[in-house]
């Protein structure tokens, strides 16, 4: 099953997935700042509920969750602040397995993803989530018709690929190179490497970590990706506006900026692939 407006986010160009974590530096500027993205050409948000360990992340995006937890976001207040958005796009929660399983009194993940669908989440990223064990939140996204998003990294083998494709629906979270979250200043070698492989499974094929520029987008879409994901570049612009005390609608422009160069770049990306087997 895959959310009817995940689907339609990656339909027709290349999608613009931003991430920033919910609540930082507070709740009323990080609700201005997903707005402002969403004005600069985000198709999707990828919204992080914030947890005390982190393990896929880098050094920024720690710091951005220690900022939203120091400002009071837990878990109910993650609810109303999806819910309060005013955004057109899909929402997708990134958080860790821990916190959508203790929810509720009846154990499990189904209470978080009702929850989640009443408030208008889309689907969700579980980093610390094994194939193995995924089918209680795979059969509650289907239920309540989230999808679920898994991450492939470079060093996956063909068998769990395959299990992490079946399981996946809405897109791949292709993770461009080994190590943790964060920024950098060139493309990793093993993305196209990566997507090649990829290419014999139904559904678009996101690439994160590392992306920072428009070059990098359009470079990233032009080697076979249907999408960028950019957390670290933009949660950097969060950072100096807070160390800064910039006025909230001084970053949230510099965030709109920032999220048209990345759509313009990914766009410019597809314009600039070779001709051949229609694309998924």
């Amino acid at each position: 099953m895959t959310n009817p407006a995940i689907a339609a986010a990656f339909a027709d160009e290349p999608a613009f997935v931003p991430y920033l974590a919910a609540g930082d530096p507070s709740f009323e500027a990080s609700q201005a700042y997903v707005e402002a993205l969403v004005a600069g050409g985000a198709d999707v948000v990828e919204l992080g509920l914030p947890f005390s360990e982190p393990i896929a992340e880098g050094e920024t995006i720690q710091n951005a969750i220690v900022r939203a937890l120091e400002a009071g976001m837990t878990v109910e207040r993650y609810f109303e602040f999806v819910e309060a958005l005013d955004v057109d796009v899909p929402v997708v929660c990134m958080t860790y397995y821990n916190l959508i399983y203790q929810y509720g009194t009846e154990g499990g993940p189904a209470p978080f993803v009702r929850r989640a669908a009443e408030v208008g989440i889309d689907g969700f990223v579980v980093p610390d989530l094994p194939a193995e064990e995924a089918d209680p939140l795979r059969e509650a996204c289907d239920e309540h018709g989230l999808d679920l998003v898994f991450i492939v990294a470079p060093t996956t083998d063909d068998a769990r690929l395959e299990r992490l494709a079946s399981l996946s629906s809405g897109y791949l979270y292709v993770q461009a190179r080994l190590g943790v979250t964060g920024a950098r200043d060139d493309v990793s070698g093993q993305t196209t490497e990566s997507l090649a492989r990829l290419q014999a499974y139904d559904l678009p094929k996101a690439v994160g970590f590392g992306i920072k520029t428009g070059e990098h987008a359009r470079d990233i879409v032009a080697g076979g990706a249907d999408g960028i994901i950019v957390g670290s570049a933009l949660v950097d612009i969060v950072a100096e506006g807070h160390e800064n005390d910039a006025p909230v609608s001084e970053t949230a422009d510099r965030l709109e900026a920032k999220a048209r160069e990345l759509k313009e770049g990914a766009v410019a990306g597809a314009a600039q692939r070779t001709p051949g087997p229609e694309r998924t």
